[in-house]
């Protein structure tokens, strides 16, 4: 649908100034382990590279001391740090009943996961954020929490890799609407969605660099077939073979970030099953914006239609190319 890519245009220039960092920041997370009598093991999990001065730090109660403290080490595009907690006089349910926070949240406009594993096998999670720094220990927790926490992380992943959103970006421009979307977007979500389970419940592993290579390959190839001439050949006829296969390179991306976050080993298909939900609202979310913005704007545009027709696939090629040679690099080194 010609119409469509001038809009498709803007949307793009819009996310352009992010584009550079795709696919690279996790929520931070904050393990914590009780390991005896008021003694909590904690590991705390957070991008390496951050969007403020303010730096993020994880919050207890005053009278818990810090003990064996390690210093932060690089995983991947992370830092990771472990210390023990000693705490008195708590009660008799230790950490149960007291707070926990992340400061400068808000400064970074980050999230954070918050997981807590007691003894007597009860376990906990929770999403912080600027207007939920806190997190209350509770006596029980709830399948109602895992659900939205888990959801809402699936939809800051998918608005946060635009990686991802750029390839749902090209098929939007390969297919245009109506039922040939709705078809190959499908396609698209079978595909991530079984290597995202799969992965997450440990039927196999992969190589994490390489997968990152092949997802900006994917994103590659789409530009390369959207400068194509001849659109009735078999792929442009069938889309959603090419949704699908590169929906399961996706998948893992999905996974990966899944696996830095981690899941409450006492509700894993349903911690699984509403990430994947979240990714899907937020996938459906980028599409109605991108068309409604089609919709409202598709008359003021029309006489620029035929220059601003390259633009989307140039920008789709370009940068897909630069992550291909830095990731690339990244799974050679």
């Amino acid at each position: 649908m010609k119409s469509l890519r001038p809009l498709l245009t803007l949307a793009v220039a819009l996310l352009v100034t992010q584009f550079a960092q795709a696919h690279r920041f996790a929520p931070s997370l904050l393990k914590v382990s009780e390991i005896g009598p008021d003694q909590y093991h904690m590991v705390w999990k957070t991008p390496a590279q951050g969007t403020s001065n303010v730096p993020l730090r994880p919050e207890w109660p005053s009278s818990c001391e810090v003990r064996n403290a390690s210093p932060p080490q690089l995983e991947g595009t992370g830092k990771v740090s472990s210390w023990q907690l000693h705490c008195t006089d708590l009660g008799e349910d230790g950490l149960v009943g007291d707070t926990l926070g992340i400061s400068g949240l808000g400064a970074n406009q980050a999230s954070a996961m918050v997981m807590v594993a007691l003894l007597d096998g009860r376990q906990y999670q929770e999403v912080l954020n600027a207007e939920q720094p806190e997190f209350v220990i509770p006596a029980q927790s709830s399948a109602g929490e895992v659900m939205s926490d888990y959801s809402l992380l699936g939809m800051e992943h998918i608005w946060g890799g635009i990686d991802h959103l750029l390839f749902v970006f090209g098929l939007l421009l390969l297919v245009g609407g109506g039922t040939r979307l709705l078809w190959t977007i499908t396609a698209f979500t079978v595909g991530h969605s079984i290597t995202l389970s799969l992965v997450t419940l440990g039927f196999f592993d992969y190589p994490v660099a390489l997968v990152e290579f092949a997802i900006a390959l994917s994103i590659f190839v789409l530009a390369v077939e959207l400068t194509r001439t001849s659109r009735h050949d078999v792929l442009w006829r069938n889309p959603w073979w090419l949704a699908g296969g590169f929906g399961l390179l996706h998948g893992m991306g999905f996974a990966g970030a899944l696996a830095e976050t981690g899941l409450p080993q006492d509700n894993v298909p349903l911690a699984l099953l509403f990430f994947n939900v979240g990714i899907e609202i937020g996938q459906i979310a980028f599409i109605a914006v991108v068309l409604a913005l089609w919709y409202l704007l598709r008359r003021p545009l029309a006489t620029w239609q035929d220059r601003l027709l390259p633009v989307p696939v140039y920008i789709l090629g370009a940068l897909s190319a630069m992550w291909c040679i830095e990731r690339g690099l990244e799974a050679l080194a």
